[in-house]
């Protein structure tokens, strides 16, 4: 009977470790936050503050869970957010129509999302030298076509488009209704369409992937042009947030979204990972910044904290977890 026992939990734990481990980092990490402050973290204010903005970081974090899955990275998706929005502001202000511009931030996303698979499967690119190099490329091409000027979009608040992305439901910002609608969609590709199955035997073995019949430079441009979606989305958000297009938009997330999946329980070397861990993981790391301002800390701190994340992240992946 013990024997059956023992078995059952090694079952049901051996295929969740992942989530658990992250459930007990996340359990941990606001149990902290809120010993070190309570009167902060049991206000219902810095909840409403960082479910505005922690959306970009969710909705990105997912995404790059595919990349990595599939055994390859994508440094360029903050650019790509930037040239997105860029597409966003000057489409909307050109043509009058938020919706066109919706369209044409999409487009663009997805066209440098299809250009990384395609540089990283057709010329053989090592996918980190490429969208390395895409994200130098991109930020360059932004700041000479704005000059590093802002875009204002201030027209657009109040408006049903505005609403219908950013806007509120009693004070429950519904861009985290978007955010729920996202994972759970990439929850179920990744988990229960042939799609996902394809990303994770790219991931594990191309060459036992290519034998059993997977197109691994389909599956891996699409993975590609899936980040490239949503840096598009997050840019939309993060401009009608900010009602401007900056120069600088998608600066600063490079870190922060590699941080949020590594400690999702999504390792380097392919072939696994965890979407759910994935939304905890950006979660903890969306409001890392604020909860170390509220314990007492000085924002220097910030990303030390995330660099140590990603160390301690790799080095539990590697020597806690088992790579199948």
């Amino acid at each position: 009977m013990e024997n059956i026992i023992h078995k059952f939990k090694r079952l049901k734990l051996g295929r969740f470790q992942r989530e658990i481990k992250v459930v007990c980092v996340f359990i941990a990490v606001f149990a902290f936050f809120i010993i070190a402050n309570p009167r902060v973290f049991l206000s219902f204010h810095i909840y409403n503050a960082v479910l505005t903005s922690i959306p970009i970081i969710i909705i990105l974090t997912l995404s790059l869970v595919f990349v990595i899955t599939s055994g390859e990275i994508d440094l360029s998706f903050g650019s790509v957010m930037g040239m997105s929005g860029l597409a966003f502001a000057y489409v909307t202000i050109w043509m009058g129509n938020p919706y066109i511009g919706l369209i044409a931030c999409i487009a663009t996303g997805v066209s440098c999302g299809l250009l990384n698979g395609y540089l990283v499967t057709k010329l053989k690119l090592s996918s980190l030298v490429s969208t390395l190099g895409m994200m130098f490329f991109l930020r360059g091409l932004i700041m000479v076509l704005t000059q590093g000027r802002a875009t204002p979009l201030v027209h657009l608040k109040g408006t049903t488009f505005y609403n219908i992305i950013v806007g509120r439901i009693g004070r429950f910002p519904i861009q985290m209704i978007w955010v729920i609608i996202f994972g759970i969609i990439l929850w179920f590709i990744y988990y229960r369409f042939r799609f996902g199955a394809h990303v994770h035997f790219v991931g594990d073995n191309r060459e036992s992937a290519r034998e059993m019949g997977v197109n691994v430079d389909k599956t891996i441009i699409l993975v590609f042009g899936l980040v490239g979606f949503a840096s598009a989305f997050s840019a939309v958000i993060s401009v009608l947030i900010n009602l401007n297009f900056w120069a600088s938009t998608g600066d600063g997330y490079l870190l922060v979204v590699l941080a949020a999946v590594f400690l999702g329980g999504t390792p380097t070397w392919g072939g696994i990972g965890s979407i759910f861990g994935g939304f905890l993981g950006a979660v903890i790391i969306g409001f890392l910044e604020t909860g170390i301002i509220a314990a007492g800390l000085t924002g220097f701190y910030t990303k030390l904290v995330y660099g140590l994340i990603i160390l301690l992240s790799i080095i539990g992946h590697r020597y806690g977890l088992e790579r199948h």
